[in-house]
C-alpha cells in the first residue's frame, strides 16, 4: 500500500504566515502518520529497546506523496498551529486502509497488524 496524496484543511483564524501554517500541518501529518505506520517503543526487562533512529525509524519524505494544505479564509483571531496536523492523521490513515482493505486496523503500529507500505 502506498500513500500517494494527503489533503488537509485547517482553520487557524487569520493565517499570519501561510507558509508556516503549511509547514506545520505537513510536518504534523508526517509525524502522526509515521507513528501509526511503523513506529513502536518496546521494552525488555523494563528498558526501552530502541536506542536511536536505526532502531526507531521516523517517516521519511519518500514514504508518502504530496501533502496539500488548504487554509480556510477567516477573520477570526490567529490561533496556534503547532499541533493540529498530528491527531487526525492516524484515524484518517486507518479509515483509508479500512476502505481499501475492507477491515479496520486494531493494532498499532499498522505494520504489526500486517499492513505494509511501500
Amino acid at each position: 500500500m502506498q500513500i500517494e496524496k494527503i489533503t488537509c484543511a485547517v482553520d487557524c483564524g487569520i493565517a499570519v504566515n501561510p507558509d508556516i501554517v503549511d509547514a506545520q500541518i505537513q510536518s504534523g501529518v508526517g509525524y502522526g502518520i509515521g507513528h501509526i505506520m511503523r513506529d513502536q517503543i518496546t521494552l525488555s526487562s523494563g528498558k526501552v529497546d530502541q536506542f536511536n533512529f536505526p532502531d526507531y525509524e521516523p517517516l521519511r519524505i519518500g514514504d508518502i506523496g504530496a501533502i496539500d494544505v488548504h487554509i480556510i479564509p477567516s477573520a477570526e483571531a490567529p490561533s496556534g498551529i503547532g499541533e493540529p496536523g498530528t491527531p487526525p492523521a492516524g484515524p484518517a490513515l486507518a479509515n483509508a486502509v479500512a476502505a481499501l482493505a475492507g477491515t479496520m486496523v486494531s493494532t498499532l503500529p499498522m505494520t504489526e497488524n500486517g499492513v505494509t507500505f511501500s
